[in-house]
């Protein structure tokens, strides 16, 4: 049986997709780009991704077990903090780029960090 999840998780969870898409999305065009600060920028939206989805898919796993244990619940609100810190690094340099594109993603990246920080235990609960 799984649990129901909160409203606040659900949004994360969708919040942190989105992010992981959108990084993807332009991950492919920054490959295209030859220079090392091209390079740079495809590791930060690589590892940005990465984290945006196992961020997401941890959420999952804690909502659909009955009984999360605390220790359970903590660690999901402690990646939750991790994916934050690396969406605002992460916006941080695509802003610096100055292109409507990366400053959009920037964007994206800035709210899911703060969907991200918001995950606290209360807010894991049931719904």
């Amino acid at each position: 049986m799984t649990r129901q999840m909160s409203t606040e998780m659900q949004q994360c969870i969708e919040m942190c997709n989105k992010c992981h898409d959108m990084c993807e999305q332009m991950l492919s065009r920054c490959m295209e780009t030859r220079g090392e600060q091209a390079m740079q920028m495809s590791m930060m939206m690589m590892s940005c991704a990465d984290m945006c989805r196992m961020c997401a898919d941890m959420m999952m796993r804690c909502s659909s077990m009955t009984k999360a244990g605390a220790d359970m619940v903590q660690m999901c609100v402690r990646m939750c903090g991790m994916c934050a810190d690396m969406c605002e690094m992460t916006a941080e340099m695509c802003n610096r780029m100055g292109t409507r594109e990366m400053t959009d993603l920037a964007d994206m990246m800035t709210r899911c960090a703060a969907m991200c920080r918001q995950m606290t235990p209360k807010s894991m609960q049931l719904a």
